[in-house]
């Protein structure tokens, strides 16, 4: 996992000041461009999926589509997106979370999770962890199970993991690098 870890973060390009000064986005364009470490990223993931026992994958907007989809072919598993409010046409559940300033609300199509899904969430960053809570929320409200949750980066000092471990009910959360 080392080698694979170096070089995902090999890939990963630091943009300063963006979107505000002060802020260091961690841009995951080059390492999606290099098909060899995006191959490892989708492989890695896709390992973590079959080992909790996933049978479907969520990915949360927008960036977690990007990685989720090609994890849940390689895992020969659905793909769910968990998107903004208003996107999904058709009966969606919503829930809402609170943002540092405000507050925001996700929609997953509601027959797409079931009674006896075990559904592995998988995102690009684990931040302050209100996406991801509210997603295992959303998962549990539609009568799956949560199998675990993915990110390729943990932003520790945002303190995400304290706050989505409650949520987590013993699921297990998985960052391939943390920073």
């Amino acid at each position: 996992m080392t080698e694979a870890r170096e070089l995902l973060l090999s890939r990963i390009r630091d943009v300063p000041d963006y979107p505000q000064p002060g802020v260091m986005f961690k841009d995951i364009t080059p390492l999606l461009a290099d098909p060899a470490a995006f191959t490892v990223l989708t492989d890695t993931l896709a390992e973590l999926c079959v080992r909790h026992g996933a049978t479907k994958i969520v990915g949360l907007e927008a960036r977690g589509f990007i990685l989720a989809a090609p994890v849940a072919v390689r895992a020969g598993l659905g793909f769910i997106p968990v998107r903004k409010a208003g996107k999904l046409p058709g009966a969606t559940l919503s829930q809402a979370y609170d943002l540092e300033y405000g507050s925001a609300e996700i929609e997953v199509h509601a027959e797409d999770l079931a009674t006896g899904d075990r559904v592995m969430v998988i995102d690009d960053v684990l931040a302050t962890g209100g996406t991801a809570e509210a997603s295992l929320q959303l998962i549990r409200r539609a009568g799956a199970e949560v199998a675990g949750v993915a990110v390729l980066m943990e932003l520790g000092f945002l303190g995400g993991r304290p706050r989505l471990e409650p949520a987590l009910q013993g699921a297990p959360l998985d960052a391939l690098i943390t920073l």
